[in-house]
């Protein structure tokens, strides 16, 4: 190869490059960082997820202590350590019998504590589900005692390792070996904690719990005025109706996966920048395709007045333009897409861990339908909650302002434009993936279908709104139709449906809310009377 011929391939590689390095620096500048918190948010939690994380941490933790304390050790008065009482003392063989021993049983009970992990694990597959296997590997706790151990273990070999260093002027590490003595005991405690916290681990009610508390703390995340929802007053040229006779892209996925998470900052960054709105119709955790249309662009008219608006603040005046390569790059970092289901802050799926339990407990299989009670239970907790706040509003805004405005002149500034519109379940999408899911898996149990009842009287002292209440009326009426098609004796499909009767006719009365619901069924009321009547003779 010639010179010329190197210099010119040179020249290319170089310019390729550059080039590729403004596109990332260009792709990932600070506006499509402003969603960093939530970034890095999502990848701690894929660390905590990862069964490695913490017991890698407690290795690392192992590795540095022992070079560390064998170095206080050289430098340590010996006849200071003699004072204390639980210190090592012996010579050199000892300490290396000790730190042997040390080593070897901490090793053989981190394989018995890993192999009843599995074991959890297995059982857990078949009780639960599949899905709820990452409740058990992302407990913090069972991954703490397992590093610890081999934490213990790799501290213990690192020492016993310069016990052969140190000669008859310097001694044994005392200081490390004691150390290593405390870890032991300490990794003895820990052993019993274990197998305690294992057993009450796997019992139904703590893993529906967990994934209740789950589902709760999702609720909060969401059902919350985060979206600036006080900016709906104020909107330019009323877009929220308009939007949609813009003119429309569609937008696909960048690969196929489930919806995770969508980072609004950044979608309103790329929104802000292009001159249009983006609508995203699918919700977290759906199932998209590289095919699938997920939402479209609405790129605004050329004489809207947003585009027309002259002042100091960069990127205001908006020149809209069709997506082209950098849009959609930009847009692939916008969203999180999984190739499996993972846990995120999507509601339905924390939901759905409950449902799946409940599915499972009422299989032939298991035949639990106690179990299916209590997600029927914790479902409705969690459905309340809903029912009782604010749900979150689907149009996202940004407010342009001048980096000279004074608290004074913020009035007077244009109005906030609309940026994203996403897609909310409403609570009627959630009670029927829910509640509705284990009514048609329990269409055979009166014990289920009660519950069901009951839930949905529970959850009419936390309607806000007659779309609840219509809501409650629909599912009461399923569950009394699923009863009646479904009950092998007619005598309990009308015990059900007398049920029903009276919740409906609760939740429509007045004042519902501050009364106490009670059922009375025919046969109770038959013996009530009866039982009144042989009184009332008695007396008489």
């Amino acid at each position: 190869m010639t010179k010329h011929a190197e210099d010119n391939l040179f020249n290319r590689l170089s310019t390729s490059s550059l080039k590729r390095l403004r596109q990332f620096f260009q792709l990932w500048s600070l506006k499509t960082l402003t969603n960093l918190p939530d970034r890095l948010t999502n990848l701690w939690q894929q660390l905590i997820g990862s069964y490695w994380f913490i017991p890698t941490a407690c290795v690392l933790v192992g590795i540095l202590l022992a070079p560390i304390l064998v170095t206080i050790d050289e430098h340590f008065d010996r006849d200071m350590v003699r004072e204390i009482t639980f210190a090592f003392t012996g010579d050199d063989d000892a300490a290396r019998a000790i730190m042997t021993t040390i080593a070897g049983a901490v090793l053989g009970v981190a394989g018995t504590t890993f192999s009843i992990t599995i074991a959890v694990l297995s059982m857990a597959s078949s009780q639960f589900g599949p899905r709820l296997l990452r409740n058990f590997l992302t407990d913090t706790p069972n991954q703490f005692v397992l590093g610890a151990f081999i934490g213990t273990f790799s501290y213990s070999l690192l020492v016993l390792k310069a016990i052969h260093k140190y000669d008859v002027g310097f001694g044994v590490p005392q200081l490390s070996v004691t150390f290593a003595i405390i870890m032991a005991i300490i990794c003895a405690l820990l052993l019993v904690y274990f197998v305690q916290h294992m057993v009450h681990a796997i019992q139904a009610s703590h893993v529906i719990q967990g994934a209740s508390n789950e589902a709760i703390k999702n609720i909060h995340y969401w059902y919350s005025d985060r979206c600036d929802i006080e900016h709906q007053r104020n909107i330019e040229h009323h877009d929220i109706e308009q939007f949609h006779h813009w003119s429309a892209t569609p937008i696909y996925p960048p690969y196929s996966g489930y919806l995770q998470q969508i980072y609004f900052e950044s979608l309103i960054t790329l929104s802000q920048d292009y001159g249009g709105v983006v609508e995203i119709n699918s919700s977290l955790g759906h199932f998209v395709t590289d095919k699938n249309v997920i939402g479209y662009f609405y790129q605004r008219p050329a004489d809207h007045p947003t585009n027309l608006q002259k002042t100091k603040t960069p990127h205001l005046a908006l020149v809209p333009r069709s997506p082209d390569g950098l849009f959609w790059q930009r847009f692939a970092g916008c969203i999180r897409l999984e190739q499996r289901l993972t846990q995120s802050n999507d509601i339905a799926y924390s939901l759905g861990q409950m449902t799946e339990i409940a599915v499972r407990a009422l299989s032939p299989g298991i035949n639990d339908p106690k179990t299916a009670v209590n997600c029927v239970q914790s479902l409705t907790s969690c459905l309340s909650i809903m029912m009782r706040c604010q749900p979150p509003t689907p149009y996202h805004f940004y407010k342009p302002l001048d980096e000279t405005d004074t608290p004074d002149t913020i009035s007077h500034q244009p109005p906030a434009i609309l940026a994203v519109v996403t897609r909310i379940p409403k609570i009627s999408d959630f009670i029927d993936s829910s509640l509705g899911e284990i009514r048609r898996y329990a269409a055979a149990d009166l014990m289920v279908l009660k519950a069901l009842c009951q839930a949905m009287i529970d959850l009419n002292y936390a309607r806000v709104n007659e779309a609840q209440q219509q809501t409650l009326i629909h599912e009461i009426k399923l569950i009394e139709r699923a009863g009646a098609d479904n009950l092998n004796y007619h005598q309990l499909a009308d015990d059900l449906t007398a049920m029903c009767q009276q919740a409906e006719k609760f939740i429509m009365s007045e004042n519902a809310q501050h009364h106490y619901f009670h059922y009375v069924s025919d046969f109770d009321a038959h013996i009530r009377q009866a039982l009144q009547a042989q009184s009332k003779q008695g007396r008489a």
